[in-house]
């Protein structure tokens, strides 16, 4: 058997190689690792965020997590309200969400699915303070040392030698998280004891929270401040609830004797319902649309945002179209599409010429012309769109001048701006270097006696174009169909301020939920839509044209 060759190390002669392959392609990685490292950082990961925020729905569940879970057990069908239990809930969660200024942002997301709802939590934050009011009127005139923050802090703060309820610290602080979306820190100088919490476990949450958002957010000292109202409210409801004597009667910790006057007197506490808190603040608290669509959006991940992006809606029956004055996103897709296709046709039409000249003229002319086909990439975007709003307005140039020369009357001025001929013109002109330049790169390397060739065996000028010049061309053509088609689906500012009504893109949609309306989940949506519909292109040109044809000079 014979022996393997050996490298001048001694080593197996495959065994070396395959390390030194290996070493190469880690120096390659490392070489280019700062690049993926940058594209990861600033391209990929941004892009990510903003496609989840698609399907992302968790502020619903994280601001008001008690009154969704309640809402379970609750129907619509039923055509009534939810019952006492989730307005319960709704209390305790709307009042922790107002305090950390977080109601509003619910209200926001909420009001995309329902016009109202945004006014409707804005409002009820600023009432929940007067059903706690009333509870803590009554237990104060009962006893002033309700009203001391001390003693409460003394009542509910474990000792050195207590039990502490570790859970409840634990859940409220992981609440508190979700709810605010920043870090809490459970090391602040309270700790809930465990027979307190037996005692009173609706409290003792209520002031755990109090306590938690009091270090972590007011930067106050728990001990030093007085709880909030709800505090109360909850005291109230653990005194009613079932079981609340045995309980009580078995604590034995600090403010034990005072729990008791309070559990004793406890018809002298108002017995009003949340139910008619929430009413007096607004009826439409009543409304089960209102209720529906908590619950409909209350999952943490929804379909919701893409079905409006195509125009639909979930309903309680499904899915469903929205009503037709609502319907413009799929109008506005094709719209895209369309005038993409016809500005990438006008600048093939437009370009082709101009790379020829280019490609054929002495090279001084040739110079001086790409000098004129570069002219506007020196001019800013913002002032050549003006420009053509200028050119194309009735009283402009273009009208002026074809009512001077006859063309047109003056009372039949052709409509050249706010619609899609102005964006389509207007685009054309911004986008047509970017049809030029391909195509001249790939026209330069046409050799002339290619035509002369074919003019000698009989062909005329128009058979050596089309059937030997043309289709060398195709593959310049090609890129710069794509760069021109690319862009114009992305553009916004040109149509925005040329196109009007009827010249906008989907491009536009999407710039307005991220800067004005701040739904940035429909924007994603319609976002990832218009990069799958690019992409499905992209595959279908490959298909039928092949990408290895699409050339840039060479």
């Amino acid at each position: 058997m014979s022996e393997p060759m050996l490298a001048a190390d001694g080593r197996p002669l495959k065994a070396s190689l395959n390390r030194a392959l290996r070493r190469q392609k880690i120096r390659a990685l490392l070489l280019i690792a700062p690049l993926l490292f940058f594209i990861l950082l600033t391209f990929i990961i941004p892009i990510g965020q903003m496609l989840f925020r698609s399907v992302e729905n968790q502020i619903v569940g994280d601001t008001i997590p008690r009154t969704v879970a309640q809402l379970d057990s609750w129907t619509a069908e039923t055509g009534e309200p939810p019952n006492e239990t989730v307005f319960r809930a709704l209390y305790y969660d709307l009042f922790l969400a107002a305090e950390a200024k977080e109601h509003t942002r619910l209200g926001s997301r909420l009001n995309y699915e329902q016009a109202g709802i945004s006014s409707l939590f804005r409002k009820s934050g600023r009432g929940l303070d007067d059903l706690g009011d009333a509870y803590q009127d009554v237990l104060e005139d009962q006893n002033d040392i309700w009203g001391e923050g001390a003693f409460w802090y003394a009542m509910m703060n474990a000792g050195a030698d207590d039990t502490v309820a570790e859970s409840v610290l634990q859940q409220q602080r992981g609440l508190m998280a979700r709810l605010t979306g920043e870090s809490v820190n459970s090391d602040i100088g309270f700790a809930p004891r465990a027979d307190i919490a037996q005692a009173l476990p609706l409290t003792t949450q209520q002031y755990t929270d109090w306590a938690l958002y009091t270090v972590n957010f007011d930067e106050d000292i728990v001990a030093e401040e007085d709880p909030w109202e709800s505090i109360y409210a909850a005291l109230a409801d653990d005194l009613r609830a079932s079981g609340a004597a045995t309980r009580i009667g078995d604590y034995t910790g600090p403010g034990a004797e005072e729990l008791q006057a309070a559990f004793a007197s406890i018809g002298d506490l108002p017995a009003q319902s949340y139910t008619a808190a929430f009413e007096e603040i607004d009826e439409d608290w009543l409304s089960v649309d209102v209720w529906q669509t908590i619950q409909t959006y209350s999952p943490p991940f929804t379909s919701g945002y893409f079905l409006n992006a195509i125009d639909l809606e979930k309903t309680p029956d499904g899915v469903a179209w929205q009503s037709e004055d609502e319907q413009i996103y799929l109008t506005l897709f094709w719209r895209t599409m369309v005038m993409s296709l016809a500005i990438t046709v006008s600048c093939i039409l437009l370009g082709y010429p101009v790379a020829w000249l280019l490609a054929n003229l002495p090279a001084s002319k040739a110079n001086l012309l790409m000098i004129l086909v570069l002219l506007p990439f020196w001019t800013s975007l913002l002032v050549r769109t003006s420009a053509w709003k200028v050119l194309l307005q009735q009283q402009g140039v273009i009208n002026e001048l074809l009512v001077w020369i006859g063309i047109v009357g003056d009372a039949n001025r052709l409509v050249l701006i706010n619609n899609a001929t102005g964006t389509i013109i207007a685009m054309t002109h911004i986008l047509l270097p970017f049809m030029i330049l391909p195509l001249y790169s790939v026209l330069k390397t046409v050799p002339p006696s290619y035509l002369r060739a074919a003019k000698s065996l009989g062909a005329t000028n128009w058979t050596a174009f089309w059937r030997v010049y043309f289709p060398q061309s195709v593959p310049g053509i090609g890129a710069g169909s794509i760069l021109v088609f690319i862009m114009s689906i992305g553009y916004y500012i040109t149509p925005e301020i040329v196109g009007g009504t009827k010249g906008v893109f989907i491009s536009n949609r999407i710039a307005y939920h991220i800067s004005s309306s701040l739904n940035w989940g429909l924007a994603a949506a319609l976002g990832a839509i218009l990069l799958a519909v690019v992409l499905g292109l992209y595959w279908l040109y490959d298909r039928i044209v092949g990408i290895d044809n699409v050339k840039l000079g060479g």
